[in-house]
């Protein structure tokens, strides 16, 4: 049954709604970043630990295993950006009426750390997983990536829609960052490119020799149609924050003046 696509598109879209609510209350109920960020740096040894090991197994645990250990080296950065420990050197909201240059070293200065944090990350994974046979660790962590820069580059361009739900008190400064347009130039090149990924996956699912290989495709297809159908959230007014509103403690450290940096 695990090998099913439709087994394992589902599982994808419990894992991605699963854990970004298990960082958001983690953000929420935190008083002491240093320490939730330090408590829960086991679950990023063991991710790596396990991408390391899943690599070289091509299985049907394997794939879920590789895909589980991205998600968790992956949010572990998120929650250590979001309760302000790996942020950017620039505090400071956006200074206004300053050339577009300017406007974008600004805004980079506020996430430099984070992102180069994550680029690092990327770099390493596709270094350890290189020749090895279960490379859906690595796919997972790419299509997380990717999927952020180009959410992150949409928001600061400027799109219809930007959600202030889930920003915490200390990265207030952020939203100041972004804009409010109809639409920018990279917003179709982002969704194109992003449904062009997906049935790229489908097909392989299509093509695959075994279960493993169905589902690990069918793992990826789902994780890029979730981050499609997000970057379509910036341009249609739906409350797609109610996915998580319900699960949260009452608020307290997070603030509603902020974009969503969560995705």
């Amino acid at each position: 049954m695990a090998g099913s696509p439709w087994i394992a598109a589902c599982f994808a879209l419990f894992a991605w709604w699963a854990s970004t609510g298990a960082i958001l209350v983690a953000v929420r109920t935190t008083r002491r970043p240093m320490v939730v960020v330090l408590a829960t740096l086991p679950i990023m040894f063991a991710g790596l630990a396990a991408f390391v090991w899943t690599a070289g197994q091509p299985g049907l645990f394997a794939v879920y295993g590789a895909f589980v250990a991205a998600l968790a080296i992956w949010g572990w950065i998120e929650l250590a950006f979001l309760v302000g420990v790996i942020t950017g050197p620039s505090t400071l909201p956006a200074k206004p009426g300053v050339p577009e240059w300017e406007r974008f070293v600004r805004a980079w200065g506020t996430v430099a750390y984070h992102e180069m944090t994550l680029t690092a990350a990327l770099i390493g994974l596709a270094i350890l997983s290189h020749g090895a046979p279960n490379r859906i660790g690595f796919w997972t962590f790419a299509v997380l990536y990717a999927a952020r820069i180009s959410a992150k580059l949409n928001l600061y361009l400027g799109v219809r829609k930007v959600n202030t739900s889930f920003i915490p008190h200390h990265l207030s400064h952020l939203p100041s960052h972004f804009r409010e347009a109809r639409i920018n130039w990279l917003f179709p090149t982002s969704v194109t490119a992003l449904s062009f990924v997906t049935f790229g996956w489908l097909e392989r699912i299509w093509a695959a020799g075994n279960p493993a290989e169905a589902a690990g495709f069918a793992l990826l297809a789902a994780l890029t149609a979730l981050a499609l159908l997000e970057h379509w959230f910036m341009v249609v007014r739906l409350p797609d924050e109610k996915l998580w509103r319900w699960m949260l403690p009452e608020k307290d450290s997070l603030t509603e003046e902020g974009p969503d940096a969560v995705r």
